[in-house]
């Protein structure tokens, strides 16, 4: 007897979404997958119905649908089944909708929410984010179009879940009340308050009450086991000794610390994160001997200006900006992008707005000195996880570099986009919501980019496109490059800090290869979306779809 897998559907060219049956053989696959990855595995996602699988690479992910199909059944063991208490002030915006919608009123939905025991199925969407499983009395629809912004510690129901908002991010489900609860803590030995397998009474409060917690150490998280407590004592030491070298004296609309990411932390809600346009990451750290991973600087739309404290070596590369360096009481020279250059004591480093683009990635021979955190050096928006956007006056160390380093030859610059950028997409994993009029009527909109648009994805504005099903699709994992449609009909493509989880349908997602020209999309730049398929016989060959 196999695995009871229902269906297994390609997500982009390096993942699969597995159909399950119930939650019960979902947490049992995702067991298997955590204690016996498959090779090539990157991260493994459970949710309500299915588990989602990413490879490292398209020639990975091709191999899993026969990998997975072959990995015997088991029940899944519940981790813990503590009782978590968590006291609710009942006053979210949406608890009159919802009363209405249930027909349980105001008061019914507060009796139904704190008269059962709710129980920790899964997480996702965010670190600290769980998926709680109840009764069937306040299963509500999300709302049409997710709020750009969910206030932390806010209580919301969406399907036939409870959830608490761990921080500040974007969402979709109906809010009744907020708590003052600690959802993630990366200073607890399990930063989630909330594990699989716990029991959770909501209890109704006019106003919390304020409790100094006891002072424990700090305990490095299970989940961040590659940093060792010797690695953290010695970047302790070496920040400590070291000088400032450089000054941020103006960050421009947002800069932020990025590498590759944190890979294969999903299933703790922690998305990959990392540059968006890896390509010119790797490009800028390449110019400078660099490794591909080290710690650069991203810039978004250019203003941004460093001060040398210490002779540096630099390299820009990315969007298309001007750079020019010099001291406040001399003539400043400029230098060119994909081209290494040197920085000395007291001279400015300047981008001006890009002519072309969003992003630049401003690298240092050495990379730059901030702590690690899960693994990596990366600032993740969705998440809070990694250091703070920089703001005027912060100061940056830069790491030695190795002594077998060698600095970069100057490269050909990318071209500018096109007036229409041409994405490629794999259909599905649930393109059949839609009707093949509405995907051909996807396919052949200029889409444009809004200004709403981040590093969680990019909003996009054109004709609302109308489901072929109704009701409401389980909550399931997501990739960098899906396109999700919220109810309103106006896609959303998720760029690096995404919602691990979503539970809006994807139509399809964007091919790997096509993402770092996605991360150079401006306000009002226009995208076509193009399907292609993935070979039945060599899932890694792509064909575009025949008119």
């Amino acid at each position: 007897m196999r695995t009871p897998i229902r269906s297994i559907r390609a997500v982009g060219d390096r993942a699969v979404l597995v159909q399950l049956g119930s939650l019960s053989e979902v947490l049992g696959l995702y067991e298997a997958l955590r204690e016996h990855p498959l090779p090539g595995q990157v991260d493994v996602v459970a949710a309500a119905e299915t588990v989602l699988v990413t490879a490292e690479s398209a020639s990975v992910a091709r191999g899993f649908a026969a990998r997975l199909r072959a990995i015997e059944p088991r029940t899944a063991q519940a981790a813990h089944d503590d009782l978590v208490t968590i006291d609710v002030v009942y006053d979210g915006d949406d608890l009159d909708e919802v009363g209405a919608l249930t027909g349980l009123g105001r008061d019914g939905v507060i009796a139904a929410h704190t008269a059962q025991l709710w129980t920790a199925a899964f997480g996702g969407f965010a670190p600290g984010f769980a998926y709680l499983v109840g009764d069937d009395r306040l299963r509500v629809a999300r709302r049409s179009s997710p709020r750009r912004a969910v206030p932390a510690g806010a209580v919301a129901l969406a399907d036939g879940y409870s959830a608490v908002y761990p921080r500040v991010t974007p969402g979709g489900w109906q809010l009744i009340g907020r708590t003052d609860a600690a959802l993630w803590n990366l200073d607890r030995d399990q930063p989630a308050l909330l594990q699989p397998g716990h029991r959770v009474q909501f209890r109704a409060v006019r106003e919390f009450i304020t409790v100094t917690p006891a002072v424990s150490p700090a305990v490095t998280p299970a989940a961040n086991s590659a940093d060792s407590s010797a690695a953290a004592a010695a970047s302790a030491d070496s920040a400590a000794a070291s000088i400032v070298d450089l000054v941020v004296v103006q960050p421009g609309p947002q800069t932020t610390v990025q590498d590759l990411g944190r890979p294969g932390l999903a299933h703790l809600g922690v998305a990959g994160a990392g540059a968006l346009d890896r390509g010119a990451l790797r490009r800028a750290n390449r110019l400078v001997g660099n490794p591909a991973d080290a710690a650069v600087l991203e810039n978004a739309l250019g203003g941004l200006v460093l001060e040398a404290r210490t002779e540096q070596v630099l390299a820009v590369a990315g969007a298309g900006v001007a750079i020019s360096v010099g001291k406040t009481d001399a003539a400043a020279r400029s230098v060119p992008t994909d081209a290494p250059f040197a920085v000395h004591a007291g001279e400015q480093l300047s981008l001006t707005a890009p002519e072309w683009g969003v992003r630049s990635y401003v690298a240092v021979r050495g990379g730059f000195d901030v702590p690690l955190v899960l693994g990596s050096r990366s600032t993740d928006s969705m998440s809070g996880i990694g250091p703070a956007p920089l703001r005027a006056g912060h100061a940056l160390r830069v790491l030695p570099a190795a002594p077998t380093s060698v600095v970069g030859a100057a490269e050909c610059a990318p071209a500018p986009p096109n007036d229409v950028t041409v994405l490629r997409y794999v259909p599905g994993p649930r393109d059949d919501w839609f009707s093949a009029d509405t995907l051909g009527d996807f396919d052949r909109t200029d889409w444009r980019v809004t200004a709403q648009s981040n590093r969680i994805g990019l909003r996009l504005d054109g004709p609302a496109l109308q489901r072929a099903q109704s009701g409401e699709l389980p909550s399931e994992g997501t990739v960098c490059g899906a396109i999700q449609l919220p109810a309103s009909g106006v896609p959303v493509l998720f760029l690096a800090d995404h919602p691990v989880t979503g539970g809006y349908p994807v139509l399809g997602v964007v091919l790997h290869a096509d993402l770092d020209r996605a991360a150079q999309l401006a306000t009002g730049a226009r995208i076509r979306f193009t399907a292609v398929q993935l070979d039945s016989t060599a899932p890694t060959a792509i064909h575009p779809n025949e008119s």
